[in-house]
């Protein structure tokens, strides 16, 4: 990893995931979570306040040091403990079946292998445990003219944003790595070009 994505890039995400217009979103897709949940992408912690009573802890995955630093004051501040215990959501350090629940937000744009995250995801929920999501991804079928604008945007997103992808389907990357989808929103985000602000927010069971 080189100085921008070390030292300027978790800066920028803090700040722009940090967006008002984010938190009735977070609040959404953190709503249900339950007992012990593993979210992966914890970034510098903006899901943190909106974790429900019902969950007892959080396991995070995070790769970069300095966006954990970041998280301090929101993870020293949450109502559950947080404790960060992997770097690398496409290989997880943690026994099959540990886990009741998994979040995901705005994570599986970025991670180069998203497929392998899944996977991993699928191996260490429990039987029947669900993973909440909220991604950015491939514009709708019948908006075509908004998705070649994401793949005519989607390299120099990449570039600025650490890899950040526009035109992964969401929907069919849950489904091809064995989850069932339990419930689905895709919609435009207020405020934000189409390009960049086509989401997917629901649950799917391992």
């Amino acid at each position: 990893m080189g100085f921008y994505a070390e030292r300027v890039l978790p800066r920028i995400i803090n700040v722009a995931c940090g967006a008002k217009t984010g938190k009735p979103l977070r609040r959404r897709v953190c709503e249900g979570l339950a007992g012990e949940v593993v979210e992966i992408g914890f970034g510098t912690g903006h899901n943190v306040p909106f974790y429900p009573a019902s969950v007892t802890g959080v396991t995070a995955v995070e790769p970069s040091d300095l966006g954990w630093r970041l998280a301090g004051e929101r993870v020293r501040a949450a109502r559950v403990p947080v404790r960060r215990a992997g770097l690398d959501g496409q290989s997880l350090p943690f026994e099959d079946n540990s886990f009741d629940a998994a979040l995901s937000t705005w994570t599986l744009c970025t991670i180069p292998d998203a497929h392998a995250a899944l996977r991993e995801l699928r191996r260490v929920l429990k039987p029947a445990g669900t993973l909440h999501f909220i991604e950015h991804g491939l514009a709708p079928e019948e908006d075509q003219n908004v998705r070649d604008w994401q793949r005519r945007l989607e390299p120099v997103n990449k570039r600025i944003f650490g890899g950040c992808h526009l035109t992964r389907p969401t929907a069919d990357m849950l489904t091809n790595a064995g989850f069932k989808i339990t419930d689905i929103e895709v919609f435009y985000e207020k405020g934000i070009p189409k390009p960049m602000g086509a989401y997917s927010l629901g649950t799917a069971v391992a």
